[in-house]
């Protein structure tokens, strides 16, 4: 039915109960693959996820050979997914998966709609990230349009088939609420919630992302004002 798709770089101590809830919150459902891009963890992170793989036949391992960032190991697992529904989520255990199941119903249950996203009204992250992040998300707003107030939550399901369609570019995973739409495909937004990172620390720097944001924006705007020429 649908296959999740979970980047990984540097999560030794989240992987394990991350899957934990994840197979506990889709309990309800039969058909259903997860699978892990290791984006060259330099922990144990692919020792424990080889020895996952052992006990599950429904979990599957890509491995980037060189770090190529979160994008890259996004689109890798979207492009090896077996089901044309996709479910995304961060590895490091802040996306609550108990949230799956509501954006996979919502999605399933109206044919126009070809993305369902996360809102995390209550954010569990540091002030200077949370500030940032508004301002980002208003700006975008202004110049794409894409009627988005979060689209950084990567708790997303979507279809694959459209996803595919874009043009790839290293960046596009926080932009897909305005790819969607821009493409004139239906998208809709529910409100979920987010957890205090327990293990490790973040891989993005704050300033370093706003500043990329930038250019990845006035990419996008081009890529879909040549799309509607």
């Amino acid at each position: 039915m649908f296959s999740v798709v979970i980047p990984i770089f540097n999560e030794e101590q989240n992987i394990s109960n991350l899957l934990f809830e994840i197979k506990n919150s889709l309990s309800g459902f039969k058909d259903y693959e997860i699978i892990y891009v290791n984006d060259s963890s330099k922990d144990k992170s692919l020792i424990i996820l080889e020895e996952i793989v052992k006990k599950n036949n429904n979990i599957r391992i890509l491995n980037n050979e060189k770090n190529k960032g979160q994008s890259y190991s996004i689109f890798q697992g979207v492009k090896e997914a077996s089901f044309d529904i996709i479910v995304t989520i961060d590895g490091d255990g802040q996306n609550n998966p108990i949230d799956i199941s509501n954006l996979v119903k919502l999605f399933l249950s109206d044919k126009k709609i070809s993305l369902v996203g996360g809102i995390r009204t209550k954010r569990k992250d540091s002030l200077v990230k949370i500030f940032s992040s508004k301002i980002a998300n208003y700006i975008r707003a202004k110049i794409l349009n894409d009627e988005c107030s979060d689209t950084g939550c990567s708790l997303k399901v979507f279809d694959k088939r459209v996803f595919l369609d874009f043009p790839y570019f290293n960046g596009m995973h926080r932009f897909l609420p305005a790819l969607f739409k821009g493409y004139g495909y239906n998208t809709m937004f529910i409100e979920v919630d987010h957890r205090h990172r327990k293990h490790g620390n973040s891989k993005y720097g704050t300033f370093d992302r706003l500043y990329k944001g930038i250019f990845d924006m006035i990419r996008v705007k081009k890529i879909l004002n040549n799309k509607n020429k």
